[in-house]
């Protein structure tokens, strides 16, 4: 049984409506994490190398104030739809809907304040937390009233990740967590001695404003075939890649599932990806640049993390023959994940 503890971790400042923010500490014999109230951030996650040492393998930062500031979604619970929609623009039922465009021409991640800025409210659980929010009709151009419920569970060395919803109107939503990964530490330089597999057989190409084209690709042939672990600096170098941010489509079913793995040789630290996901988004931290001071003033460059996001396939809401991301009153959306950590 995991042990949890809350603590206050700072004030919201008042242009982001004030507001307590507290901090949910989960403990296991092998796993420890922070997880925020506001936007459900995973602040720290400790697991341990083969020489039983802790060390926080999550990007981010040490106060409240690096959180309220721009960053690229460190650790956060995104929506209502994550990933990107074109042009910001989808349309149900005949009517148009228009979205924030705040990633280039597209919307991302759920606008200009997603459900990574905000608070929510929060009820411990005997081994976790679970956080719950009202989306109100109309918020960042979404239609309905949406109840959200994110529950993190942390049993041994296993991180659950539910996320529930229920809405008033048809409404596309798609939820994942944002969490950066760096199995040496964070603040470890870069990610190019782990080793990465990823169970797909097909990926989704995209544009040069990172929206899928709408074919199915097998990853036969291709350096998207990670079904085989393969050390991710090598394996860049050799098919001319300036990194993923791409789509892996998963085998289809609601059932849980391995989807991917992660391991740092040096230290002997693993993580596996389970779902009942659709869709894994595998990014390797093309676009953090050193800027942003984080934990311990550690800077993250380039390729410094990795994030493996599951999720339904980007702008499926425009792409007929993608899975569905409608939800409608009266049903339930409702996937898991699970992050399981080891050594190996």
């Amino acid at each position: 049984m995991a042990e949890v503890k809350r603590e206050i971790f700072g004030h919201m400042p008042l242009e982001d409506g004030g507001g307590e923010v507290e901090k949910f500490v989960l403990q296991s014999d092998s796993v420890r994490v922070e997880i925020l109230s506001l936007g459900c951030i995973i602040a720290a996650l400790e697991t341990r190398d083969r020489a039983k040492q802790f060390a926080d393998i999550v990007l981010g930062f040490d106060t409240l104030e690096g959180y309220t500031r721009k960053h690229p979604f460190f650790g956060a619970v995104v929506g209502r739809v994550a990933n990107r929609i074109a042009k910001g623009k989808f349309t149900m039922d005949g009517k148009e809907y228009q979205l924030f465009l705040n990633n280039g021409p597209n919307s991302l991640h759920g606008g200009a304040r997603g459900f990574d800025k905000v608070l929510w409210s929060p009820q411990i659980l005997p081994n976790g937390v679970c956080f719950y929010r009202l989306s109100p009709d109309g918020e960042e151009g979404y239609p309905g009233e949406l109840k959200v419920w994110v529950t993190y569970t942390l049993t041994g060395s296993e991180l659950a990740i539910n996320y529930r919803a229920q809405t008033s109107k048809k409404t596309p939503i798609s939820l994942t967590n944002h969490a950066y990964f760096n199995l040496a530490g964070q603040g470890s330089p870069d990610i190019y001695d782990h080793e990465i597999s990823i169970e797909a057989d097909s990926y989704l190409p995209v544009d040069d404003t990172k929206i899928p084209t709408g074919e199915v690709v097998a990853v036969q042939g291709t350096g998207f075939d990670l079904r085989q672990p393969v050390q991710l600096g090598k394996h860049l170098k050799q098919f001319h890649l300036d990194g993923f941010d791409h789509n892996f489509c998963l085998p289809l079913g609601r059932a849980r599932r391995l989807v991917a793995r992660a391991r740092h040789p040096p230290s002997g630290r693993t993580m596996e990806v389970h779902t009942t996901q659709p869709g894994l988004q595998f990014y390797t931290g093309n676009n953090l640049d050193g800027s942003l001071k984080g934990k311990g003033a550690a800077i993250y460059p380039k390729h410094s993390a990795f994030c493996l996001e599951t999720q339904n396939w980007p702008d499926a809401v425009n792409k007929p023959h993608f899975p569905s991301p409608l939800l409608l009153p009266g049903e339930e959306y409702n996937h898991t994940t699970w992050l399981c950590f080891g050594t190996a």
